[in-house]
């Protein structure tokens, strides 16, 4: 780390922490001066709470099934488990019929490796099993994991000599070499594990030195056991070792398993080998993302299913001496498969140096011998040194003893430094990171600077290493992402195997046919085997790929950069969008709107004055708050902290000094943070300095702000003072509930309203004297002194949208895109800011939802907090109930709702009420305080309900839901950006609607190409299947004439056109080929090619010129006059195929607006009228054409006809495309016979039934303001109507008002 010589540090880092900011303390409140201390939780009641539930179970996992095995039982990563051991004979047979098959059987086994398991393996107990098939479910999905057990053996660790004669100290040094200072370290420095039996080389049994001879197992419980030998396998980076008590496998705890306060206290360093022997089981601390290398990337790629079948096509065609076209294909092929194999390693390479880290580390050994070792070698229990001057962190570790000031921008996504606290030495506190996150020290997260007494040391104790850490979590989640639901990419697929189908029935009638007429085998097989090459058009991932590299270029073009080409043509149907809200929606910071502070006028009560500026405020309490309540500290003389905090105390004009030891005397404390004003308004002389100190505060001691309190605040002396002073600045119901009732203005209400109503975010502040000792200050609770305060005034705050912002929202809304805000930020500043962009609407009702744990034998709870009248002079009635305070609100009003929700209440609902989060997920429009983990599963969620889900945001708080959402848009070009396929670098949203239109551009390409290489194959399969009735067939340059020049070209230029550069529509493009519009097109399409190839096969044989084909003159001759009309018509049948199903508005650019395809449709109808007219000799020559005689009027006249046909072909392929399928199938009769709860889509099935239950929800408020009392409030309609209308006089927008209830969110 820092501070150590010759640290070994990545340039970039990138973490997420798992799970939101808890709390282990119940929060007592003070009130009037009383003071209610809440109870700890006993130990089996804060284990309960860890215990999974029977609620708690995801949609997307399936019920535990008895006598089923599992491995992570009720957890999100649940998975069944089957044990398997190697057959003898299963796996004779399997090789026997590999190399029967040439190899092809063990191909298949490639793509199916659980295939390869079950032919090879017998299913056995886990006891007994070699390998494990783990069934891991997602929704309708299953991956399957095929992983092999290792048994570790204690008697098999050695120590190995150093030498760089060793082998095996090569092989395994990147995995067990440590640096120590033990006597053994000049001699032996690697712990051999025993896992294999090679190595020529023996090294030094552990009893040869009185050494421990057992493996150090941690038990489930997080306990450390001594066991000879242990069973284990790996599975998506995370190690599962054996129980044989309870015969199951168990993920490898960490320290922070069952572990108490005071257990964690009791670590005093480990010992050299100690720490070795762990590393054993626990392995390296590293997060590698495999590399793998390039020609071995290559290998595996080109063994794609696809590429296999190109390569059978190939070799089929150069036998076949069809050289010309096989050469295009091997051509554009490699091309293809290099620059994805590039693209692909490129990827890798980037998300490893992004990811992978080491430094150098100091840990305390048990002799409190201090030893510096690399970071990988750090495990579950070393007590590691915190350096002064920071560090960034390797591993999860509970900070033990001292303070230490942490950037975790990489979590949280904004750079506020927050206090990480020393956890108290408590046996009756269970230590979880949810809930002690402020006591431990996260993977990634950058220590900035630690805070320690004398020469202490900060120390903090390891809990989790490597992949178990918060940053592993996050890696993990990238590099095994929850599979994408997109209907077009598994169609096509499914569709692929329709035309398999269709080749095999052609291929069966053509064997059975020509062997009926008694052709050569070699001619039956070569004609049969390139029918299937002719149904399945081997030139089709070239033709999607030329696509997707059009829809890249296009996008890099408007600076949208892609990493994940598939995840283009997904990007075309998102109908819902989710988008962070700092830096993303608003500007980064906060701008000071002013300060409103409290006059008392003779006679009169308290009131709120006029909003004023922070300059013109008097040397007084309020100015005081502001001067010293905050968590600004100085770092490499930079002030640094909450950019409110920043902006607050900058607009003071005040200065902030961190004196060292020699300042804090006059004090009387240790080193306080002094604030003074910047420009002393009176000069005290040195002689009067006793008497007449001059205006300095010291910060003797800060209560960090927590979002459960909703407040923060400081105990401070100034320089003279006899007494300390508290301030406190928080939400403002927060500080009026804690303020004396006789100094609460009397105008609060309604100004408050007036200033949230216009979008600021205000805070309140409050102060109160304190006659407290030196130490009792240093030791007092905060409930007992954040309590009658005096309320000094209202703090106003401005986050200002970025200027795209609003109308972006207007023009998703335009096109019925779902527009969600889902944020870190508190529940006030998002409503204000999802008011002014448009996101919610100016008469929408917002309802808030509170949901609540078990606590104390009470079951968990859920309310609904109402909000607003439908208008400002609406009449909003609370009445007191049981249940708290009800609201009556317009009945019409009750279908415009949306849902407003908080982290906390989002786990609670996830948790306990899974029957009613579909509904808050289809009309939630807020979500606040979301963790990073709860992001990631709002996008599952609102994915499980059938919306296609876009997530913009810009910090790596973001990276989970980036990765899962269908399509994630990074605003930055750091962390976020190796997480999210897609990054733009204009840092707005006006990137999403792009997005939308190029990926809508992008997927009807893509349907238009399919749809035109499929009917392209089935096209010529009808001429080759009439012209094989006649053993005739197209010669080898009519073939090259259709597949290169007509197929190829057109194939090429179909994805050049741009996107639509028109509004975006209201619908988008079908994202499913096997829907009834795509297989209506193809089919009837088909049966107007069959209808017209068949009808010019027999009206040329009525002809009287006609000279019948004969098959027996020449095996080699394939020309006729049946050949030559077939051949005429489907020229055209190409052309016109390919000019109807490149569509236009409202996704794409008119056709004509491509030039190069334009130009080649132009070019290659000239030419197919040409050849099918008036050919030149060498022309026929070449084509073998065989031309009805020329100066025969009726023959020139039939090869008008053909012109003539096609043109009636035309005409009818435009009115099958346009009015029949457009028309009639996709746009009538789908809304028509479409049936909500039939669908799909159940997002669709659940709006409606919400729209007819006006029921539902039940609206009620909880007016708990301090500590559980039910209150009454009562909200006077009539001076609410008349703030609004001050508001909107001003020139501020109608919009929907709040209520004083709906403040007690926490900020």
């Amino acid at each position: 780390m820092a501070g150590v010589e010759h640290p070994r540090r990545a340039t970039l880092n990138l973490s997420l922490l798992k799970g939101s900011r808890q709390h282990a303390h119940g929060q007592g409140q003070c009130h009037t001066g009383v003071y209610r201390p809440t109870t700890t939780p006993t130990l089996e009641e804060q284990r309960a709470r860890l215990l999974p539930t029977p609620g708690d179970r995801d949609d997307c996992r399936p019920e535990l099934q008895p006598g089923m095995e599992y491995i992570n039982a009720n957890q999100d990563e649940q998975a069944e488990i089957y044990g398997y051991h190697r057959s003898r004979a299963k796996t004779g047979i399997s090789w026997f019929f590999i190399i029967l098959t040439f190899g092809l059987l063990r191909l298949v086994f490639h793509w199916v490796p659980v295939l390869m398991l079950k032919a090879t393996h017998s299913r056995c107990s886990l006891a007994q099993a070699s390998k494990v098939l783990v069934v891991e479910y997602f929704k309708k999905y299953k991956r399957n994991y095929v992983k092999n057990i290792h048994e570790i053996q204690a008697s098999s660790v050695c120590l190995l000599p150093k030498s760089s004669g060793n082998r095996l100290w090569v092989c395994l040094q990147d995995l067990l070499y440590f640096l120590t200072d033990a006597s053994y370290e000049r001699e032996y420095s690697v712990l051999h594990s025993g896992t294999s039996n090679s190595g020529a080389e023996v090294g030094q049994q552990l009893n040869d030195f009185n050494l421990p001879t057992s493996l150090a197992v941690p038990a489930q419980d997080g306990s450390i056991k001594e066991m000879d030998s242990v069973r284990v396998f790996s599975c998506k980076k995370i190690i599962y070792l054996w129980d044989s008590e309870t015969e199951t496998f168990y993920k490898l705890p960490g320290l922070d398993a069952g572990q108490t306060a005071e257990s964690l206290h009791r670590y005093r360093g480990l010992h050299w080998i100690e720490q070795a022997r762990r590393r054993l089981i626990f392995g390296e601390n590293t997060i590698k993302v495999p590399v793998t290398p390039i020609n071995q990337l290559l290998f595996l790629e080109a063994l794609n299913p696809f590429y296999i079948f190109q390569l059978f096509s190939v070799c089929l065609w150069y036998s076949d001496e069809y050289v010309w076209y096989a050469t295009v294909i091997v051509v554009t092929s490699v091309v293809s498969l290099i620059s994805e194999v590039y693209q692909m390693h490129r990827n890798q390479v980037a998300l490893s140096r992004t990811i992978q880290t080491a430094d150098a580390v100091q840990v305390v050994r048990d002799n409190d011998q201090v030893d510096t070792i690399p970071s990988e070698h750090l495990v579950p229990g070393d007590l590691m040194m915190i350096p002064p001057q920071g560090c960034m962190m390797q591993c999860d570790a509970v900070l033990l003893k001292g303070n230490c000031i942490v950037n975790e921008s990489m979590l949280t996504g904004e750079s506020v430094p927050v206090t990480k606290t020393n956890i108290v030495d408590r046996s009756d506190v269970l230590y979880n990171d949810k809930e002690h996150s402020r006591h431990t020290l996260f993977c990634g997260t950058q220590v900035i600077q630690t805070r320690f007494y004398g020469g202490e040391r900060v120390v903090a104790v390891v809990v989790r290493t490597g992949f178990y850490t918060s940053k592993g979590s996050l890696v993990r989640s990238i590099m095994y992402p929850p599979p994408v639901d997109f209907k077009f990419q598994q169609d096509s697929y499914k569709f692929v195997g329709v035309l398999a189908g269709i080749a095999s029935v052609g291929f069966l009638y053509t064997v059975i046919t020509k062997y009926m007429r008694g052709l050569a085998v070699s001619a039956i097989a070569l004609d049969s085997l390139d029918l299937i090459t002719i149904v399945i058009p081997p030139a089709l991932p070239m033709a999607m790929t030329v696509g997707i590299l059009y829809a890249l270029q296009r996008l890099k073009n408007h600076k949208i950069f892609c990493i994940s080409p598939r995840s283009i043509n997904i990007s075309g149907v998102l109908n819902c969008i989710c988008f962070d809200k700092t830096g993303t929606l608003t500007e980064d910071g906060l701008d000071m709107r002013g300060v409103v502070p409290v006059a008392q006028s003779l006679g009169k009560q308290v009131q709120l004055t006029q909003i004023t500026s922070p300059a013109t405020l008097p040397h007084d309490h309020l100015l005081y708050a502001m001067a010293t309540c905050h968590s600004i500290t100085i770092i490499n003389l930079q002030q640094v902290g909450d950019p409110l905090d920043l902006k607050m105390f900058e607009s003071t004009g005040w200065t902030l000094d961190e004196p060292g030891l020699d300042d804090t005397n006059k004090y009387d404390m240790m080193m306080p943070s002094v604030v003074r004003p910047s420009a002393p308004d009176v000069v005290i002389s040195n002689e009067n300095v006793e008497t007449e100190p001059p205006l300095e505060l010291g910060i003797l001691r800060q209560f960090p702000f927590s979002s459960s309190l909703q407040r923060m605040s400081v105990i401070t002396r100034r320089l003279g003072a006899p007494n300390f002073e508290l301030y406190c600045k928080g939400s403002p119901e927060m500080i009026a509930s804690l303020s004396q009732p006789e100094t609460v203005p009397s105008n609060f209400s309604e100004q408050l309203l007036q200033y949230t109503y216009q979008g600021y975010r205000v805070l309140a502040l409050g102060w109160r004297p304190l006659r407290l000792s030196y130490r009792k200050a240093q030791q007092i609770n905060r409930d007992e002194v954040e309590c009658n305060l005096e309320f000094l005034g209202l703090l106003v705050m401005e986050n200002r949208l970025k200027s795209e912002t609003t109308p972006i929202i207007s023009q998703l809304h335009m096109a019925k895109i779902r527009t969600i805000m889902v944020t870190g930020d508190n529940m006030l500043t998002a409503l204000s800011v999802g008011r002014e962009c448009g996101l919610v609407g100016p008469q929408q009702q917002v309802i808030s939802i509170k949901a609540l744990p078990p606590h104390q034998g009470l079951p968990a709870s859920l309310t609904f907090h109402a909000t607003t009248a439908k208008t400002p002079a609406s009449p909003v009635v609370m009445r007191h109930v049981d249940a708290g305070v009800g609201i009556n609100i317009d009945d019409d009003a009750n279908d415009s709702y949306c849902f407003a929700i908080e982290g906390k209440s989002w786990g609670v609902v996830h948790e306990y009420f899974a029957d009613k989060l579909q509904k808050l997920v289809v009309r939630g429009a807020i979500f606040a305080r979301m963790s990073p983990d709860q992001k990631q599963q709002l996008v599952l969620e609102l994915q499980s309900l059938g919306y296609y889900v876009g997530m913009c945001g810009d910090g790596a708080n973001d990276c989970g839901a980036l990765k899962a959402a269908h399509a994630g848009i990074s605003l930055s070009e750091a962390e976020a950006s190796v997480a999210s396929p897609f990054t733009s670098a204009n840092a707005n949203i006006a990137c999403v609607p792009t997005l939308i239109r190029e990926g809508r551009c992008a997927l009807v390409t893509s349907f238009g190409i399919f749809k035109y290489m499929a009917a392209y194959s089935l096209t010529q399969f009808v001429s080759i299947m009439i012209l094989y009735s006649i053993d005739s067939n197209l010669t080898d340059l009519q073939f090259l004439w259709i597949d290169l020049f007509l197929i190829t070209v057109f194939a090429i230029f179909f994805g050049r056109t741009d996107s639509y550069k028109g509004p975006l529509a209201s619908y988008s493009p079908p994202a499913s080929l096997l829907s009834v519009a795509p297989i209506a097109s193809i089919v009837v399409h088909m049966l107007a090619v069959i209808g017209f190839q068949t009808f010019c096969f027999f009206y040329v044989q009525e002809q009287p010129w006609y000279v019948p084909f004969n098959a027996t003159t020449s095996d080699e001759i394939f020309a006729g006059h049946e050949n030559y009309a077939v051949f005429s018509v489907s020229q055209f049948q190409y052309i016109m195929l390919a000019l109807v199903f490149s569509r236009g508005p409202p996704f794409r650019q008119h056709v004509y607006s491509n030039y190069l395809l334009s130009g080649s449709i132009l070019v290659m109808t000239v030419c197919s009228v040409v050849l099918t007219v008036a050919p030149p000799q060498f022309i026929i020559d070449q084509f073998e054409l065989v031309l009805p005689p020329a100066g025969d009027q009726q023959a020139d006249f039939f090869r008008w006809q053909m012109i003539l046909y096609s043109l009636l072909y035309s005409a009818l392929a435009v009115f099958i495309e346009y009015i029949i399928i457009d028309y009639l199938c996709y746009r009538k009769c789908k809304n028509k016979f479409h049936d909500v709860y039939k669908s799909k889509k159940k997002y669709l099935a659940i709006e409606q039934d919400l729209k007819h239950d006006k029921t539902w929800p039940p609206l009620s408020t909880d007016a708990d303001l301090s500590g559980g009392e039910k209150k009454e409030l009562m909200l006077d309609a009539r001076k609410l109507g008349e703030t609004i209308k001050k508001v909107e006089a001003n020139g501020h927008a109608p919009g929907a008002v709040t209520t004083v209830t709906q403040f007690q969110s926490s900020l």
